[in-house]
């Protein structure tokens, strides 16, 4: 049954935040995943989206963005 456990990484060893209630030398799969992103941090990313970008190129891409005639009415 699929189990999501927190870790730490030190000195090249995953450590569980909490006990993980296995017995040992059971063989398991990890799946790694970096924390979320905070919601601050999201912001301040999607505030750059268009640095070293020229004013025409932002227009070209806000135009092909917006334009909805591509979208299909069912």
């Amino acid at each position: 049954m699929p189990k999501t456990v927190e870790a730490i990484f030190e000195e090249g060893v995953l450590k569980p935040i909490s006990p993980l209630n296995i017995p040992e030398h059971k063989k398991v799969t990890l799946i790694i995943e970096d924390e979320h992103v905070e919601s601050t941090d999201i912001l301040s990313l999607s505030s750059m989206i268009y640095n070293g970008l020229s004013p025409e190129d932002i227009k070209e891409i806000e135009e092909l963005a917006f334009d909805r005639s591509h979208f299909s009415r069912h």
